[in-house]
């Protein structure tokens, strides 16, 4: 593995009673592509919460780029360069598109931008790299569902990641959108960052994943390459049963 950009240590997280993480280690290199798979309920999200920041686990230890960020509020580790996504897109409905990406653009890894002109030109480059050039100036009440997920991904492009954890981004579209995402992070993996992809498409985790991690009742059940993964008894118990 190349160097280890983010290790997770023993992260376990419980509700009152409920363990939705328990006992969880993994570490991910420098420029990997990794998928995240488990049915739901399997305490994926729950994981990436406890990753992002959104969550603190009971137990466990989380260091991003060589530091502890266990007990880092979440928009400091988006500073450090650990950006993600969520399942049902979050924009800033009152804002354009383009304003959607301002304050990630401001507040970003890197210090974040300051000069309105360069906020301006910064969010139209990247909106331009994922094909929403032409929307900028619209109100994101009025981008279809696929629009969403790429303004989603947009946002958390804005604040210059080492790190993006895109949790379900295709749930809900069609083949071709799907196809369309995959592009994108695909692009985005080429150009250095760091990408964990949590889905339930197993065609895109397939062709996307460089490694895969399988979760089950809260704890890592399998890990593997893609192929190696679909065969692995405990990962067909999970998704087809005994």
């Amino acid at each position: 593995m190349s160097d280890v950009l983010l290790s997770v240590h023993g992260v376990t997280k419980r509700f009152r009673a409920f363990v939705a993480v328990s006992d969880v280690s993994l570490d991910l290199g420098e420029g990997e592509r990794l998928g995240v798979i488990g049915p739901n309920g399997s305490g994926k999200t729950t994981l990436i919460n406890c990753i992002a920041g959104q969550l603190r686990p009971e137990t466990g230890s989380i260091a991003f780029a060589g530091r502890d960020v266990t007990a880092l509020d979440a928009y400091k580790r988006a500073r450090l360069g650990l950006a993600r996504t969520f399942q049902i897109p979050q924009p800033f409905r009152g804002m354009t598109v383009a304003e959607n990406l301002y304050v990630p653009l401001g507040f970003g890894a890197g210090g974040g931008v300051a000069d309105g002109a360069a906020l301006r030109d910064g969010a139209l480059e990247i909106l331009s790299d994922l094909g929403l050039a032409a929307k900028a100036d619209l109100s994101c009440r009025s981008l279809s569902q696929i629009e969403l997920r790429k303004l989603e991904l947009a946002r958390a492009l804005a604040g210059r990641p080492r790190l993006l954890i895109s949790d379900e981004a295709m749930a809900g579209l069609s083949a071709g959108e799907v196809d369309e995402v995959l592009d994108i992070l695909f692009r985005l993996a080429e150009r250095g960052i760091t990408v964990i992809m949590i889905e339930h498409i197993m065609r895109a985790i397939m062709r996307f994943s460089e490694r895969v991690v399988c979760i089950v009742a809260g704890r890592l059940a399998a890990s593997g390459t893609p192929e190696e993964i679909v065969r692995d008894p405990q990962v067909q118990k999970a998704y087809i049963g005994e």
